[in-house]
């Protein structure tokens, strides 16, 4: 299945965390970015674009500045960010030279990709770097961006970015050799493929006790989930491995892949599924989530059996079964006030062309 899946690769999103690019006084580590680099550059040489999502600004500039800890004050953080973003951009800039390639700096929010037109700047912006041949490196806009630094994390921006353009592949690199199935016990082993994320994997997915990091295995499962309903194939395997990323491209065994659903979204779906903060949350009935899910309708007034929130015409929206369990998004066509009043005519609150199920 992975040759068939990896067989016609050409434009890959690379993430690197922090432990795969820091040493263990947090600073960037130049051996192992030298030979993480090394890798991407071969990729690049084989005629496949290539886009870096990298990690590790905080852990730098905590090097910098001799912490620890990960500072739990939002100005300490950005100053963190700030400081180790010039180190991070220096070395990759350094690296990426002596194979005779460019970089170009991306700094992005999640605001940025939130706002339709701002989402599709972005998108021909990187299009423009990869056309000149240049590697575009990706991180959160830390040193501004409130929300990112308290909710975010890389793992969601590296799918993110890999839905936007879209990519073929999504490789998330990391300290560990994939998913790991009874982690930490004697018969621990590594889920050499997914192909579904359940309420199971997501119970066996923890967090993370780094100093530097945010996420853990639980935000790569949900970049997996995203990457997957877009119909993009991610595989999360070990940073520290030579030649790690060749293997995978090649379709060897290494990692854990998950594997893409057949129906790939299309542009302004993925917009919707993925891209928003959702405003507000309407409860449908079972009949309604039938006819949304299996039946492909839009969302009339009478399947709705709540409204959640303060939303605007025109802002996404998550849709509920009535067991609380999110199942789509779309854009309402009504303000909430207008829903809870249930004084609607007998036409669309959410149009399917405006609907997707998750």
């Amino acid at each position: 299945m992975r040759h068939e899946l990896l067989k016609n690769i050409t434009r890959i999103v690379v993430k690197l965390g922090t432990g795969v690019i820091t040493d263990s006084q947090k600073h960037p580590d130049p051996v192992q970015m030298g030979q993480l680099v090394a890798q991407v550059a071969a990729q690049r040489q084989a005629g496949r674009e290539i886009v870096l999502v990298t990690s590790g600004a905080v852990g730098a500039g905590m090097g910098v500045l001799e912490m620890s800890k990960r500072p739990a004050d939002l100005a300490e953080l950005q100053t963190c960010a700030a400081i180790g973003q010039c180190r991070l951009m220096a070395l990759y800039e350094q690296l990426f030279a002596q194979f005779n390639l460019h970089v170009a700096q991306v700094l992005l929010t999640h605001d940025d990709l939130e706002h339709h037109d701002r989402h599709l700047n972005a998108r021909n912006t990187l299009l423009s770097i990869l056309q000149h041949g240049v590697v575009p490196i990706i991180n959160e806009n830390d040193a501004v961006s409130c929300t990112e630094l308290r909710f975010g994390d890389n793992d969601q921006l590296s799918a993110l970015v890999a839905c936007l353009l879209p990519a073929d592949l999504l490789v998330i690199l990391t300290t560990v050799d994939g998913v790991i199935e009874n982690f930490g016990k004697a018969n621990a082993k590594t889920l050499a493929l997914i192909e579904r994320v359940d309420e199971t994997l997501e119970g066996m997915a923890g967090g993370t006790a780094s100093a530097t990091a945010v996420g853990g295995m639980a935000t790569k499962v949900q970049a997996a989930k995203m990457a997957i309903r877009s119909g993009i194939p991610l595989v999360i395997a070990s940073g520290k491995k030579q030649q790690v990323l060749a293997k995978i491209v090649e379709g060897q065994n290494e990692g854990t892949l998950f594997v893409p659903q057949p129906n790939r979204l299309k542009g302004r779906k993925r917009w919707i599924a993925f891209f928003h903060h959702p405003k507000g949350t309407l409860v449908v009935d079972e009949g309604a989530k039938r006819a949304l899910r299996d039946q492909g309708k839009s969302l009339l007034p009478p399947g709705i059996a709540g409204c959640e929130g303060d939303f605007a015409a025109g802002d996404v929206v998550r849709i509920c079964d009535p067991d609380g369990t999110e199942f789509a998004r779309g854009i309402s066509d009504f303000n909430s006030d207008l829903i809870k009043q249930k004084q609607l005519p007998r036409i669309e609150v959410i149009h399917r062309d405006n609907l997707v199920i998750l």
